[in-house]
């Protein structure tokens, strides 16, 4: 059950990702190919049950980020020749686009596994990712409902606006990519900008910065596993 809603809040926000840039950089990008993703994630959004098995629904999680990040170069609208997207790469990243996600989903699973620990959570015991040595299992199944609304977007604003270049990334001999120092400084500053912001959380129906959502989203969580709620809550981007 907390697998299936963290997955239909990943999707469903990825796909107001693509939604709000095309009401906003439509003109700017080839619409006819972001528009058949859009329809599809939401055709995969209607099939997601709770009773699905868990393999299943860890299939269906990667087409549909497979089909989002199919088109995220269609969202890049400046600086195309310095910053080129075929696709999702990691471990190390091998090109500039995949630097700056990797780079602001740990910042972002940082922040996340924080909220869960102050919430009395364990960060190892995951749902969706398999526990592994080491790993933060329910910090990495969390921060999947906010990378599109957070960190996919921040990347976006970053590379469109001119905010990075070109230069504040290198690559060594063995084709990684890697972020200089100014530009570490450059996305850290942006990152913690952006926590500042205010949204309206759709489930609490407050008003909240978006770097208490972490928080907001643990207790949620926390609750859950108490059974003072009947299920898990993820968060939408409305």
């Amino acid at each position: 059950a907390i697998s299936s809603a963290v997955i239909s809040a990943k999707i469903a926000n990825s796909r107001t990702v693509l939604q709000r840039f095309l009401r906003d950089h439509g003109a700017k990008s080839d619409s006819a190919t972001i528009e058949p993703v859009i329809k599809r994630l939401g055709y995969t959004l209607k099939e997601i049950r709770e009773d699905i098995p868990l393999n299943q629904l860890r299939g269906t999680e990667g087409q549909a980020s497979a089909s989002y990040f199919g088109v995220f170069d269609q969202l890049i609208v400046s600086q195309k020749n310095d910053f080129v997207f075929n696709g999702r790469n990691r471990r190390p990243p091998v090109d500039k686009v995949n630097c700056l996600l990797s780079f602001l989903y740990t910042l972002l699973m940082h922040d996340v596994r924080s909220a869960i620990e102050c919430m009395g959570l364990d960060p190892a015991v995951g749902f969706l990712h398999r526990d592994r040595p080491g790993r933060p299992g329910l910090a990495l199944d969390m921060m999947e409902e906010f990378r599109p609304f957070i960190a996919d977007r921040l990347a976006l604003s970053l590379i469109n606006l001119g905010q990075v270049g070109k230069k504040d990334f290198f690559q060594k001999d063995s084709q990684a990519v890697y972020m200089s120092e100014d530009g570490r400084k450059k996305v850290l500053t942006a990152y913690q900008k952006k926590k500042q912001d205010e949204i309206l959380h759709p489930f609490v129906e407050e008003k909240v910065q978006i770097g208490q959502l972490f928080y907001i989203q643990a207790l949620l969580m926390n609750r859950y596993m108490r059974n003072d709620l009947d299920g898990y809550p993820p968060f939408f981007w409305r």
